[in-house]
């Protein structure tokens, strides 16, 4: 468990962070500046807050309330930096080593180092230096020497940022994998949805140094709530809406009326559609579209579009769908579910 609440002023940005996280893997999810990584070192002890309380488990790592601050070294916090942070003159043996809690003896410290070794699939490599290791080696080894410290959280600060594009898909499940083992708390800073999405069971979206949105990962991604979770979770169509009816909105920038089938609460200020939402078939939600551009992908074509009524210099629409699903000629029409139209307030 994990309680957040923390604020801290640097003059040209302001962190103010309220989080409750019960247990599991939480994706911090935001785009660079947003204030993720403060957070993390916020938690770590790394930065004071101007105010507010960290609690981990059943510890409290600080507290400006009771002038509580521990010191880093005794948060008992793992911390994987973006670029892992070996010691480039040391080998995995000795890297690993180094996080092993002093109170260990030899004896203790060299069974602590090879059990972790065999769990992390290191061993073979322990002379090796980490220039010599591929990414994801690097990754094991940094991990490796973070756990041999039993840490009561654990911190990931956009863990595949080092990575080449053809090694992050094998390296996440493999981190996967590893998280499933650790019991503790973990949370994970990244900008990607695809890393969030796959890893984290629960997500916060950050937006300029605040909470934007929070919850169960599917339910986040399915009902964003807000602008910046909506577009943070890739959502390309999101534009201004307002109330037209019980169960309806209206797009001014679109000149369009939807009907959602679900109650729209007063303060909507936003709808946002998924391009994949769309569909060529007779439905409901079917207006006059014009298409402006198409773009093919290697697995899917983008068909950019507007409205018949929509006003100009007002964004094209994107709708999406995968390269057997494309019709022989394209539609004159488009129409979307109504609960496929995500509900916006704020």
């Amino acid at each position: 468990m994990i309680d957040i609440d923390v604020y801290k002023d640097w003059g040209t940005f302001t962190l103010d962070v309220k989080l409750h996280h019960q247990g599991g893997i939480l994706g911090l999810l935001g785009a660079s500046g947003c204030g993720k990584s403060k957070t993390l070192q916020c938690i770590a002890g790394i930065e004071k807050p101007d105010r507010g309380s960290v609690t981990v488990g059943a510890r409290t790592f600080f507290d400006s309330d009771t002038k509580i601050n521990i010191p880093v070294p005794q948060r008992r916090v793992g911390y994987l930096f973006q670029h892992y942070a070996l010691f480039p003159n040391m080998s995995v043996e000795e890297n690993i080593r180094c996080g092993v809690r002093s109170a260990a003896s030899k004896d203790e410290a060299r069974r602590t180092v090879r059990s972790m070794m065999e769990r992390l699939r290191l061993t073979g490599l322990e002379k090796q230096k980490p220039a010599q290791l591929s990414g994801g080696q690097q990754q094991r080894v940094a991990l490796a020497r973070i756990l041999v410290n039993e840490p009561d959280i654990l911190l990931l600060d956009e863990p595949f940022s080092a990575l080449d594009s053809y090694l992050k898909e094998k390296v996440m499940t493999e981190l996967k994998d590893l998280l499933q083992q650790f019991p503790k708390d973990v949370i994970l800073v990244t900008h990607s949805r695809d890393e969030a999405y796959q890893l984290c069971q629960s997500i916060a979206v950050l937006d300029q140094g605040r909470v934007a949105a929070v919850g169960p990962t599917r339910q986040l991604f399915a009902d964003p709530q807000s602008k910046a979770a909506a577009l943070l979770t890739g959502c390309k169509n999101i534009a201004a809406a307002r109330k037209a009816g019980p169960e309806s909105v209206f797009v001014p920038d679109w000149q369009t009326t939807f009907c959602t089938n679900r109650p729209v609460g007063d303060g909507l200020c936003a709808i946002g559609i998924r391009g994949h939402a769309f569909t060529a078939a007779a439905g409901e939600n079917a207006f006059p579209i014009t298409v402006t551009e198409e773009i093919e992908q290697p697995f899917e074509w983008i068909v950019k579009f507007r409205y018949g009524s929509q006003a100009a210099g007002t964004p094209d629409i994107w709708w999406r769908f995968a390269k057997p699903d494309r019709p022989a000629v394209l539609p004159e029409k488009l129409a979307v579910p109504g609960k496929a139209i995500l509900l916006l307030y704020r």
